[in-house]
């Protein structure tokens, strides 16, 4: 259907406003087809009402048809700086078609007619960024320093987003640091790029400088909300929340990233219940809610809700599940022995979504069925895996090993996998294999595992925990004597030891140490593991009623675990734990993870 501007009289065509009118109207390539056949029999050329034209044409095409857009662009004997421009966004903003932005740019450079300006530098660097392109950006810089627009906010949060993406923190904040003006984006950009880099700590220091300066929005509530599920900081994490309850329109108390973030940010640290009242308050999901959601559940060890927020999401999404969502359906099958039930996950995955199993899937698998005692079909598994296993499925394997005293001779050949995945520089294959010669009472070949590492320079990774009060963190060491409350954590582990005894406790020593030591040195060591001195903090400060949150760097061992079950049931307190692996909610005696994890 031809526009209405194209089908007055005829000598409406040579007017430069009818056409620039059609173009405003114009509703399809048809339609701009059409305008663009008119512009070729009645503009000349070289006016630049007629180059504002063609450059309006590209712009509308670079929407549409991205391959008609570049057609008109060469059609253009002289493209002035908004005509590369157009076409560069475009190319920038395409999923395919980003490196022909930096084809574009440095051809515009090389032919020199017209210079870049304050609006191509965004637009190529960020293609650049996309495509990781380091040497291409790196050069764009210099040219804008050529240009003399070093001092443009613009093009320096383009620059900061640029060099952190390519994995350049030092030169993003480089760039941030020299800026002479910044704008509430500058400081988005920096914050979000010390999060992506897991500097959670130099990203909240940033966050509290810029707030003398301006007020927060959603971006930067998405990275400040990320940067306290790194460390935990629940009450950061909640005021946050409450800052956007209280102070931020409704769109923003709504939108659909901020809550996602929450969502991640509470499930992280520990706090599963508002994180599913955040969820289930949203007006608006996207895959990433339901998918933290669920990773949530399976983090929590909560399979049933997990599985159950599966079935909602195919039930009353238009969307399907994607590669992630099975992630956590598996770790959730994974986290309560659920073997049966994660085979059958799997196959669903492939079979009826079509989804191909990544190395994330086949590892939650190998670990759940060899942590059941599965360990022939877990080895099959591995086997018959389209990809090379890493060392994350050879420690999962050595570890159920371990747990399921599988054979000396298996878990050699397993440890053996590891030291040539990792190249022999992780601790945790040695301390494992340690103790599986220890449960064979191989006290040999224990002192030679610990000289093997000596020789070879590992050290074992020391256990730390933290624990937040009032908004500040503590970390403990094993032993650690260095907190300036520490005579009365030791007083309050004393009370807890004679409670213990009181209740026929006897230590499990099974992973005490690695060498054969006396019984009275072992029950030292374990009294002293950095949880149960978190967990001695919390008892003396946090108010009646309140949950501790303890912070661990490695799995808590089984006496750590049956003492804290024990304490919840004698200060009648609710511990929450995460260790590496997952959340331990202990409570009246007993913990979610049903003892096994």
């Amino acid at each position: 259907m031809l526009l209405p501007h194209l089908v007055t009289n005829e000598g409406s065509f040579n007017n430069h406003s009818s056409l620039l009118s059609s173009l405003t109207e114009c509703k399809s390539m048809s339609q701009l087809k059409q305008i663009h056949a008119q512009a070729l029999r009645t503009a000349l050329p070289q006016q630049h009402k007629t180059l504002l034209i063609y450059s309006r044409i590209i712009h509308f095409a670079s929407f549409a048809d991205l391959d008609y857009a570049f057609r008109v662009f060469y059609q253009i004997e002289n493209p002035n700086s908004f005509t590369w421009n157009t076409l560069i966004r475009a190319c920038a903003r395409s999923v395919d078609a980003k490196p022909q932005a930096i084809v574009l740019f440095q051809r515009m450079i090389e032919q020199g007619n017209v210079l870049p300006d304050k609006h191509t530098f965004p637009f190529a660097l960020k293609a650049c960024a996309y495509l990781f392109a380091f040497s291409q950006g790196k050069q764009a810089h210099a040219h804008i320093f050529k240009r003399g627009l070093a001092s443009d906010v613009y093009i320096n949060n383009s620059l900061i987003h640029f060099y952190a993406t390519c994995g350049h923190l030092d030169l993003a904040n480089k760039v941030f640091d020299n800026m002479l003006e910044r704008s509430l984006v500058s400081w988005n950009v920096m914050i979000d790029a010390f999060v992506q880099f897991g500097e959670f700590d130099s990203a909240l220091k940033l966050f509290r400088r810029m707030q003398i300066l301006f007020e927060p929005d959603g971006y930067t509530f998405q990275s400040i909300t990320s940067a306290c599920a790194g460390l935990a900081t629940l009450s950061l994490g909640t005021w946050a929340h409450a800052y956007i309850l209280r102070h931020c329109d409704h769109s923003l108390v709504t939108d659909v990233l901020v809550n996602n973030s929450l969502i991640d940010m509470y499930c992280k640290c520990g706090s599963l219940d508002i994180a599913r009242q955040v969820f289930e308050s949203m007006p608006k999901r996207d895959l990433t809610s339901w998918n933290s959601i669920i990773l949530g559940f399976a983090l929590h060890g909560r399979a049933e809700a997990a599985l159950k927020y599966f079935d909602r999401l195919v039930e009353e999404e238009s969307f399907s599940p994607n590669s992630i969502t099975f992630v956590g359906v598996l770790s959730a099958c994974n986290h309560m022995g659920m073997v049966s039930e994660g085979r059958d996950y799997f196959d669903v995955m492939i079979n009826e979504y079509n989804i191909t199993p990544v190395l994330e899937h086949y590892g939650c698998l190998v670990d759940l069925l060899a942590r059941a005692g599965n360990i022939d079909e877990a080895l099959h598994l591995v086997s018959n895996m389209p990809m090379k296993p890493d060392a994350v499925i050879w420690r999962s394997l050595l570890d159920a090993c371990c747990k399921k005293h599988a054979s000396v001779v298996l878990s050699e050949e397993v440890a053996k996998q590891i030291i040539e995945s990792e190249g022999g520089i992780c601790s945790g294959v040695y301390v494992l294999l340690s103790r599986v010669y220890a449960s064979a009472r191989r006290w040999n070949d224990v002192g030679l595992v610990r000289k093997l590492m000596t020789d070879k320079g590992v050290t074992k990774e020391p256990g730390c925990s933290s624990i937040e009060i009032d908004g500040i963190a503590h970390e403990f060491f094993a032993g650690d004597t260095s907190h300036p409350q520490t005579k009365q954590i030791y007083g309050v582990l004393d009370l807890i030891d004679e409670k213990l005894k009181s209740r026929g406790y006897t230590p499990d020593y099974s992973q005490a140490a690695m060498v054969d030591e006396l019984d009275d040195g072992k029950q030292s060591s374990l009294r002293l593991h950095s949880e149960r001195l978190a967990i001695a903090l919390g008892i003396l400060n946090l108010k009646p009623g309140m949950p501790i949150r303890v912070f661990k760097n490695l799995r808590v061992c089984k006496d750590c675990h049956e003492v804290t079950k024990l304490i919840s049931r004698i200060f009648n307190v609710e511990i929450i734990v995460r260790d590496r692996a997952r959340f331990h909610h202990f409570k009246d005696g007993s913990c979610s993870c049903m003892d096994y994890w």
